[in-house]
């Protein structure tokens, strides 16, 4: 089943609702350190509700942290970008491909997006829309993952 990753996070509640996500569809939750907040900030937990004991949660102290376990794991790594390169809709999503999103005020560093197997983008109508909140975003990615490989039946 494809993993969430969220590298740089900065916002307790965009953090929380997509833990949130995480828990109502089973996915892997990782976070990758610096972060804006701490785990136990309470707008984190608050956004999160009473679903943080179904998170299946990794926190990584550092992006080298996350590229070892990734390593070690396999699968591929998807940056999701206002600037990717493929509409999210029209990828092929397979099991083990990792969601990375960046923080909400910067997205994924240029060097995670460089490294990434694909960088994919969620179109919008308005061009003056820079982009979609974080815990939006993640769930547009997500699901339509899940749609595709059959995790909605």
């Amino acid at each position: 089943m494809p993993q969430v990753v969220l590298v740089y996070p900065q916002i307790p509640p965009n953090t929380g609702n997509i833990a949130r996500t995480c828990a109502a569809t089973g996915t892997e939750l990782h976070l990758v350190a610096p972060l804006g907040f701490e785990i136990s900030d309470r707008y984190l937990k608050r956004a999160g509700l009473d679903y943080w004991p179904y998170v299946k949660l990794h926190y990584h102290e550092s992006l080298e942290a996350f590229k070892n376990i990734h390593q070690e794991r396999g699968g591929r790594c998807l940056g999701f970008s206002a600037r990717g390169n493929s509409n999210y809709a029209q990828f092929q999503f397979q099991t083990d491909d990792w969601l990375l999103f960046g923080s909400e005020t910067t997205g994924l560093p240029p060097t995670v997006l460089s490294a990434c197997d694909a960088t994919l983008y969620i179109p919008m109508h308005q061009p003056q829309v820079r982009s979609l909140n974080l815990s939006v975003s993640v769930a547009v990615g997500l699901f339509e993952a899940r749609r595709q490989l059959g995790y909605l039946l």
